[in-house]
């Protein structure tokens, strides 16, 4: 019986709420950003150093994944604009 409730909880534990953003990596979501606006409108809408000065995909990365509330925005930002790409094609 023990089994049954353990393989209960692991079920549960794999199922995942309606995440917009299951699946998507923190390398796609910024690729897709700077392919859509540039760095510098990036920098814009999100003024952070990662965008600013020198921007790279890496340091980018490296900065977002150590940087909670950046990583909140920059991921609020896909979504609000994933919701217009192809609308205006």
């Amino acid at each position: 019986m023990m089994n049954t409730e353990k393989n209960n909880a692991d079920t549960s534990k794999r199922q995942h709420p309606k995440d917009p953003l299951h699946g998507i990596s923190l390398k796609e979501i910024v690729t897709q950003l700077e392919a859509i606006y540039g760095w510098e409108e990036l920098a814009e809408r999100i003024p952070i150093n990662c965008f600013k000065s020198n921007p790279s995909l890496k340091s980018s990365l490296t900065f977002l994944r150590k940087t909670p509330w950046a990583r909140s925005k920059v991921e609020a930002l896909y979504l609000k604009s994933k919701q217009n790409w192809g609308k205006y094609k």
